[in-house]
């Protein structure tokens, strides 16, 4: 701690000259490079293992050794984050938007770490999950620890955040210009002067880094892909055809979890769903790992290197075993992806969104070519399929254009890309509006969104609102008990309650002001003078639906109780627009 608090007032003097605004940017460029090498640690690590494991094995003949390694791995994965991390590290990019919508954008420093170890081994072992999520999650956490260390405020530690988050889609994809428009469209911040151009400095630096640290050729190396303007039609269909299959994504994914993490015990879980994984791949071995590599094999018209290691690499030429072979992979990728993470996995669903859109891209361009006599390009249908799917996915097109481009080192397909990934967006958003990460969130309403009054009352919690100095009277009371209440406090607004202390109704002043003068009728039972709450509130009730009732009412006090009806306090119109207010001011960024 002492350590700590001597290297702050050091960085505080030796900055002490910069701006606000410098510090920022500077800070920026350090978080891309952290994220860059962190990027390229997550790629060696799991390349090393599956190297490892794999390599080795005859091409020409199953291997069985698949269905040991991905239950393995998990469980390897789940003893590290039991014993060791004791945290929750699964689903980067949803942890990412509960942090920054209920945390203050603080993520755990062991966030920095954690992540990239744990889906290393997951991958490395045959987790059918991809490693942008961790690794967008450690780039975040690292942007985010680099704040709070420096006692930066909220809006500063989120950028610092959004700026690590980017950097790390760069430095995974040697994409910059995706890395940047992730953090606006997919964790949705704010885009303004103060935010654009350190977010734009840390993908550049991390995009940098992985040029210096691998080399400067495109993800997709050796791929060109062509576009002529009679297939725009059918860029149109995929499009449609990707709406769909990412619905089926989506949907799929999180009713086959629920019912995986319906088991109970952990070892149950690490057993079920590493047998049934370690089966598929078995039967399909490029559900193995992430599945850059297949993609790559089939843009360049390699697909018979889909059947190696598999049971039909006999069969390997016959055009109707690669229809089956490719239509099953597409179907139980999703399955083995949602069988990683609800088993214990650590991983995300970037990358199997990506295969799953590459393969249905490939299956349109060989089923249009052998029945409909076409000659649609390979390369070009399998890339701007990953679009498709992955905005529909994430709910967001223009990422998943620019991705695609920057994949290939080139814009040549830019045109299709927009085409496909708006039609996908646009059928996939009639079937279901939130994205994959967003919709667990949104259903407890702790989803940020870019309307900045609608942010505001994400950080707003109703307990902290509460206040507790109104005065109680009994249910069998008289007016006198109102009287002497009166007394004792400046409200008027009286709560009745029963011995039990359960919340019966209210009494105004105005309730009892024609009679409160009159000795006569203090006497008079409370019960005549009493009326039901126009509404009542629960502590934990979400800021919107006590706003809503605010307006429904047209109340300025309404009382809170808990799940058996006891009476807590009440929570005043005038302190929840203040505390409105002041969080307005304390999330603007100028």
């Amino acid at each position: 701690m002492k350590s700590k608090e001597t290297l702050y007032r050091w960085f505080t003097r030796l900055t002490k000259r910069l701006s606000e605004r410098q510090l920022i940017m500077i800070l920026a460029v350090v978080v891309g490079v952290a994220a860059g090498v962190a990027g390229h640690l997550l790629r060696g690590c799991i390349h090393l293992i599956k190297q490892g494991l794999t390599s080795w094995a005859d091409i020409e003949a199953a291997n069985v050794l698949y269905f040991l390694y991905p239950m393995v791995g998990i469980a390897v994965t789940v003893l590290f984050v039991t014993y060791w991390v004791k945290d929750d590290i699964s689903h980067g990019v949803t942890r990412i938007f509960y942090a920054i919508s209920r945390k203050e954008s603080r993520i755990k420093p062991h966030n920095c770490y954690t992540s990239l170890l744990a889906s290393s081994a997951t991958i490395g072992f045959g987790g059918s999950v991809g490693a942008e999520a961790p690794i967008v999650l450690t780039g975040a956490a690292i942007g985010s620890t680099v704040g709070q260390f420096l006692r930066l405020n909220y809006k500063h530690i989120t950028l610092l955040l959004g700026c690590g988050a980017g950097a790390a889609i760069a430095a995974v994809y040697k994409a910059p210009i995706a890395g940047f428009v992730f953090v606006i469209e997919v964790l949705m911040l704010e885009l303004t002067f103060t935010s654009v151009v350190p977010l734009i400095l840390a993908s550049v630096a991390a995009a940098t880094t992985t040029y210096l640290l691998v080399d400067m050729q495109p993800f997709f190396a050796g791929v060109s892909p062509s576009f002529a303007l009679r297939d725009i039609p059918f860029y149109a269909l995929l499009g449609i055809a990707g709406g769909c299959v990412s619905y089926f994504f989506a949907n799929t994914s999180m009713r086959l979890e629920g019912r995986i993490k319906s088991i109970r015990k952990k070892r149950y879980r690490v057993l079920v769903g590493g047998l049934i994984l370690g089966a598929l791949i078995f039967v399909f071995p490029p559900l193995y790992g992430e599945g850059y590599e297949i993609i790559t094999d089939l843009m360049t018209g390699r697909q018979a290197a889909i059947f190696d290691q598999s049971l039909f690499y006999e069969w390997r030429d016959a055009f109707w075993m690669i229809l089956l072979y490719v239509a099953g992979i597409l179907v139980f990728k999703v399955v083995a992806m949602t069988l990683t993470n609800a088993s214990g996995g650590v991983g995300g669903t970037f990358a199997p969104s990506l295969f799953v859109g590459a393969i249905m891209g490939y299956l349109f361009a060989i089923v249009c070519n052998r029945f409909l006599g076409t000659q649609l390009p390979l390369a070009g249908f399998t890339l701007v399929g990953m679009a498709t799917v992955m905005g529909g996915v994430m709910k967001a097109p223009i990422t998943s254009m620019f991705l695609v481009a920057e994949l290939t080192g080139g814009f040549a397909l830019f045109l299709p890309l927009m085409l496909a990934s708006a039609i996908s967006f646009a059928v996939s958003y009639y079937f279901e509006p939130y994205s994959i990460y967003t919709k667990r969130l949104a259903a407890r309403g702790e989803l940020l969104t870019h309307n900045k009054d609608e942010n505001a009352m994400q950080f707003l919690k109703t307990r902290s609102l509460i206040e507790y100095d109104f005065e109680t009277v009994p249910l069998d009371g008289k007016l006198r008990h109102v009287i002497r209440a009166v007394e004792h406090t400046r409200r008027n607004v009286f709560p009745v309650v029963n011995n039990r202390g359960e919340l019966m109704g209210v009494i105004t002043m105005d309730d009892i002001r024609a009679d409160m003068f009159d000795r006569d009728k203090y006497g008079t039972p409370l019960t005549r003078y009493m009326s039901k709450a126009p509404e009542r509130i629960h502590p934990d009730e979400p800021i919107r639906s006590v706003m809503e009732k605010f307006e429904q009412t047209r109340a300025w006090n309404l009382p809170v109780v808990d799940e058996g009806g006891h009476y807590l306090g009440f929570v005043s119109k005038s302190k929840l627009l203040t505390a409105y207010r002041e969080q307005l001011t304390h999330m603007s960024d100028e």
